[in-house]
């Protein structure tokens, strides 16, 4: 059996890809950029393959980087979840409440607005819980899902928060560079975001629906969350497809622009889910309500 590697070494190597760059990690982990660097090196040689592309700007995951990532997301999640639903049962009270979503939907849209939120209820603490994929069933431990689907869970009181908008963007600087050098966004580089979720409307899927040309889809970036595609837009690298729950602010502060080709409205929506075990349930609508007022508004 092969020995598992430090947890250290995990935890850095899953904190470059949730914050989108090696640079950006060291940040969060208040360490130097070479002490990142090394710390991936050293998970490599000790897991016997490289796990980073290094030929790619910005740097993507190999095969094997993509494996990795996918059994630590999956098990840090279960681990959280874990300790979640032991709060829960040690320290059922308390105006605390717990609230799960994606690792996008709580960078681009979630956090922006909590600050509003404990402006109007300070006595209330929200602890969010991100997970790499879709939110898995809740228990005990999580007070509150944010889910984009069709709204058909039972695991909690479905409410709608917005439907969801796709069109594609990218930086303003991004089309200058396209116009100076005669080129068009027909030829663009696009930015790819690989996902096992069919839910999720990809390059090729919205070429073909909204009747497009697939000029430019084979040459691009791929990434493996919308996090990481949201920089490398926001650092006019190519094109990606703009969804209002992750692009909508940045759109509307002007960091990124339409590229001119026709919106989409897919079939699913986001949704908060609040779940039929939750020890807080008065809270957590409380939680709820605002969330859905939020979005309302323009959220």
């Amino acid at each position: 059996m092969h020995r598992l590697p430090p947890l250290r070494l995990l935890s850095v190597f899953e904190t470059v890809q949730r914050a989108g760059s090696a640079k950006a990690a060291a940040a969060e982990l208040n360490v130097s950029l070479s002490a990142v660097s090394q710390a991936l090196k050293q998970l490599e040689d000790h897991v016997g393959a490289a796990l980073v592309d290094r030929s790619t700007r910005p740097a993507g995951l190999t095969e094997a980087g993509h494996i990795l990532l996918k059994a630590v997301t999956e098990n840090r999640e279960r681990l959280t979840g874990a300790l979640d639903d032991i709060r829960a049962l040690t320290d059922p009270g308390g105006a605390s409440v717990t609230l799960a979503c994606t690792i996008g939907f709580a960078t681009y849209w979630l956090m922006p607005r909590l600050e509003a939120f404990y402006l109007d209820h300070p006595d209330v603490a929200v602890n969010v819980q991100t997970t790499q994929q879709e939110v898995p069933r809740l228990g005990p431990g999580t007070d509150i899902a944010m889910r984009y689907g069709d709204g058909r869970w039972d695991d909690g009181t479905v409410e709608l928060l917005f439907q969801e908008h796709v069109e594609p963007v990218c930086a303003p600087s991004y089309v200058r560079r396209l116009m100076e050098t005669g080129g068009s966004l027909g030829s663009a580089f696009l930015i790819h975001v690989e996902t096992n979720d069919r839910r999720w409307i990809s390059w090729p899927e919205y070429l073909t629906r909204t009747g497009q040309k697939a000029a430019g889809s084979a040459k691009g970036l791929r990434f493996s969350n919308y996090v990481q595609a949201s920089q490398a837009a926001l650092s006019g690298h190519g094109v990606m497809l703009g969804w209002r729950s992750i692009t909508g602010d940045q759109v509307d502060k002007g960091l990124l622009i339409p590229a001119g080709l026709p919106p989409l409205t897919p079939n699913n929506a986001y949704h908060a889910v609040l779940s039929h075990k939750s020890r807080n349930r008065a809270t957590a609508e409380v939680v709820v309500n605002w969330l859905k007022e939020a979005a309302g508004s323009g959220g």
